[in-house]
């Protein structure tokens, strides 16, 4: 599905992010990771289940 990646550039409180690091840690997932779930599950949150369907055949559209 997923063809490329793209960089996020974002600035956070340096305590937030050190707790978070600990957090995804004790997960065992890498802070990366969560960030992309966490952006998959606002997705679907808006978009509905069907979200990949939409955002996805767009792309698809474009490569044609």
């Amino acid at each position: 599905m997923e063809k490329r990646t793209a960089r996020l550039t974002l600035l956070i409180d340096p305590k937030k992010k050190a707790t978070f690091e600990k957090l995804c840690n004790a997960d065992d997932v890498t802070p990366s990771q969560m960030v992309r779930k966490l952006i998959r599950d606002y997705i679907e949150e808006k978009l509905g289940p069907e979200w990949r369907d939409e955002v996805f055949s767009e792309e698809l559209g474009r490569d044609q």
